[in-house]
């Protein structure tokens, strides 16, 4: 077997543009997020306490949740209705000014930045209702469904990479001033519009009989009834609600291991490092059995490697630390997107990406929140403990929870032993 990860799905033309949006994409953001929470938390502590500061970087996250919990079901409900390509156009055009807002953020003075950047954030989080839903329904129709795997592993190992390039260079650029790196995002927010309005995309089959409001309940219903979907999405909304010490790192970089903005970038980059190695070997050699206990055990490492990171006081074991519990996250990662997209079928695709994005928006944006209120009482040292040990706790309850999801040997086995498998299969010609 080579050991170079094969590039037959990118023989498919729209979907190597849609893999390059999407990493151009991934990449602004993450150089976006250094910014902002630099930004965020230098600009609070010049007039509050640490624990303080830590509240109000947690309170961006909170203002980015709030319209996606609002808004995700529209999204989803738009995704299955409306071509989803012009919906990605529109939507990161959207998202390119208001990376120039950000811009003129930098130059602000006085009591009115921190609104501004809010605002902004909730203009953030109202693009993130639509995207996500969008992206994830129109990928699986760009290839063969017998090379949907290898798309999702790709997939994944872009992200990371882009999750390793934006941090560091974003860290490096803050340097040059925080509008350069809003800048650069913005620059690359526009090459990922150019990169999917040339995608050449398949016509998009109407979901029949679409009613609205009844189309996101029976989205809804969907994720309910089939126990291994709604067994992946529990799972990261619990762990990384609780888990992630992303949205603390600012605190750790300049109050506790003392590595200023350079180091951030770094600390922020170092989950992905570890992330994009495992999934070099996924891409390379993607799982095939025993899939459900795989993911379990890697939430534990992944629980085991937060508490590291929160105990330590030495950048490089913090750093190495953060690899390990990227590197399990990724394990994770992989496995319940691929259950979750080999039980959907392409006219639930939209829908149900949108349920499983409310829950992933409340684990990363609300959990951001979560991290700083806990970092406001118990500390932010506390906060990542509690985090870590949240995560080891759930993982092993799973087993006895979601012993389906948990037995899973391959990834088309829920296909059978969902709950109502004739709804499993796809209802338009619109799947690949």
């Amino acid at each position: 077997m080579s050991l170079v990860p094969s590039f037959q799905v990118f023989r498919h033309s729209a979907y190597a543009r849609y893999w390059v949006m999407r990493q151009l994409l991934s990449a602004a953001r993450q150089m976006q997020a250094v910014a902002i929470g630099w930004q965020v938390y230098d600009v609070a502590r010049q007039t509050r306490p640490v624990e303080e500061a830590a509240l109000i970087l947690g309170l961006v996250g909170l203002a980015q949740f709030l319209p996606v919990l609002i808004l995700s079901l529209v999204g989803g409900q738009a995704a299955d209705r409306f071509d989803r390509k012009t919906i990605l156009i529109v939507a990161n055009l959207i998202r390119a000014l208001a990376g120039a807002g950000l811009i003129a953020t930098v130059f602000m003075t006085g009591p009115l930045v921190l609104p501004v950047i809010f605002s902004i954030a909730v203009v953030l989080g109202g693009v993130n209702a639509f995207t996500p839903a969008a992206s994830n329904a129109l990928y699986p129709t760009l290839v063969p469904r017998a090379e949907l795997a290898s798309a999702i592993a790709w997939n994944s190992l872009g992200f990371q990479v882009a999750a390793i390039v934006g941090p560091a260079f974003g860290g490096i650029l803050y340097a040059f001033g925080g509008e350069i790196v809003y800048g650069v995002s913005v620059a690359m927010t526009v090459g990922a519009v150019i990169a999917i309005l040339s995608a050449q995309t398949p016509k998009q089959q109407p979901v029949a009989n679409a009613r609205g409001l009844a189309m996101a309940i029976e989205g809804l219903k969907y994720v309910r009834d089939n126990k291994t979907v709604l067994g992946a999405i529990l799972l990261d909304l619990i762990v990384v609600f609780f888990g992630g010490a992303t949205a603390l790192l600012p605190v750790f970089a300049r109050d506790i291991l003392h590595v200023g903005a350079e180091g951030l970038g770094a600390l922020r980059a170092a989950p992905a490092f570890g992330a994009a190695i495992v999934a070099a070997m996924l891409a390379v050699r993607p799982l095939e059995r025993r899939v459900g206990p795989w993911m379990l055990w890697s939430i534990v490492i992944y629980g085991v490697g937060t508490l590291i990171f929160g105990l330590s006081q030495f950048f490089l074991l913090s750093l190495g630390a953060l690899a390990v519990t990227g590197a399990a996250d990724m394990i994770s990662v992989y496995v319940r997107q691929s259950l979750i997209q080999f039980a959907t079928p392409d006219a639930m695709r939209g829908r149900v990406a949108s349920v499983s994005f409310i829950f992933i928006s409340a684990s990363n944006e609300l959990g951001e929140f979560e991290s700083g209120v806990a970092a406001r009482f118990i500390g932010p040292i506390g906060a990542v403990l509690l985090g870590g040990t949240v995560a080891i706790v759930t993982a092993l309850s799973w087993f006895r929870l979601f012993p389906q999801m948990a037995k899973a040997d391959r990834f088309e086995e829920p296909r059978i032993i969902a709950s109502e498998p004739e709804r499993l299969e796809p209802q338009t010609e619109n799947s690949a």
